[in-house]
């Protein structure tokens, strides 16, 4: 698999984008083994799941075995944390060829990690770190997001980060440098939602505002999640409920979003009850009932069973 994936990063084949060969996937749940029981019972309530490579990194073959088996149950897309694609060494193959490996063994739809780094050369930094905004560093990316995309066989996408601090130097905005980069390298872009909202609050500048900087044709996916404040900066550590504030966020995003094909919610500690995440779920769709509606009214093929009928509204 390694020598295969490091071929095709040197030279496959550039596959030309269509977003509408992208499936449309509904409201779904992040996986984690904790609710894994309650999810089976109540799988007719979960339009998606996402698989973390590193939850199948290297792992048993029984759990690894589990990954098809919730492929048989539901639709998958998959996510890393790793590949570290900021990081100024050559692109993790090795990742690649894991997360190739889950792609095909769930028939995930795409595959997405993080616009950062979690690695300097010889060192682990354990943390999604931000990177510095500049030309030099796009171009950088966009050379690494192509090689990626090679290699995997289905669309590949960046995800936005919680940012507590911006390493130097800046040239750019952080939205000039994010539509660079997914334009540049033609890509999608996975964008969290809270992760805006934290960072607008932090660094006191207006979430609307700022994504109307961003390439919103480009957005395939959303994450929402729930923090906590310390020091009085809120923290990205999906502990908590999604706050109303991200709600209403994705009721003034989603409708200025014409590739939006999946909405998932991140849970990681703090386990609530299963129906309340169901509930998350419905509150969700309550706000995409609407939000998604004109798209489907432009001919947006597949429209959820939970919106047919409401795609006028709106």
């Amino acid at each position: 698999m390694l020598s295969t994936v490091r071929a095709n990063a040197d030279k496959g084949p550039t596959r030309a984008l269509n977003v509408r060969e992208i499936p449309f996937l509904g409201v779904g749940l992040g996986y984690r083994a904790e609710f894994r029981q309650e999810l089976l019972a109540n799988r007719t309530q979960v339009d998606f799941l996402e698989l973390m490579v590193e939850h199948f990194l290297d792992m048993p073959p029984e759990q690894m075995g589990d990954a098809p088996l919730l492929a048989e149950q539901f639709d998958i897309v998959v996510h890393g944390l790793d590949l570290s694609i900021g990081t100024v060494k050559p692109l993790r193959l090795d990742y690649l060829a894991n997360m190739h490996e889950l792609v095909v063994a769930t028939g995930a739809h795409w595959a997405s990690d993080h616009l950062s780094m979690t690695s300097v050369p010889g060192r682990a930094i354990g943390n999604l770190t931000p990177l510095p905004l500049n030309h030099e560093m796009a171009d950088y990316l966009i050379q690494k997001c192509r090689q990626a995309a090679r290699v995997l066989p289905v669309p590949f996408l960046l995800e936005n980060i919680s940012v507590l601090f911006r390493p130097a130097p800046d040239g750019m905005t952080e939205q000039a440098f994010i539509t660079e980069v997914v334009q540049g390298a033609d890509i999608f872009l996975l964008l969290d939602l809270t992760n805006i909202l934290n960072n607008s609050i932090n660094g006191r500048f207006d979430a609307c505002d700022y994504l109307e900087g961003l390439p919103l044709d480009r957005v395939v996916q959303i994450h929402l999640a729930g923090g906590f404040a310390l020091d009085d900066v809120l923290l990205d550590t999906h502990s908590g409920p999604v706050p109303p504030e991200a709600f209403e966020l994705l009721r003034y995003a989603a409708r200025r979003m014409p590739a939006l094909r999946a909405v998932m919610i991140e849970r990681d500690q703090n386990f609530p009850p299963f129906q309340t995440l169901l509930e998350e779920l419905d509150a969700t769709r309550e706000v995409l009932c609407t939000a998604w509606a004109p798209h489907f009214a432009s001919g947006l093929v597949a429209a959820p069973t939970w919106l047919v009928g409401r795609a006028g509204a709106g």
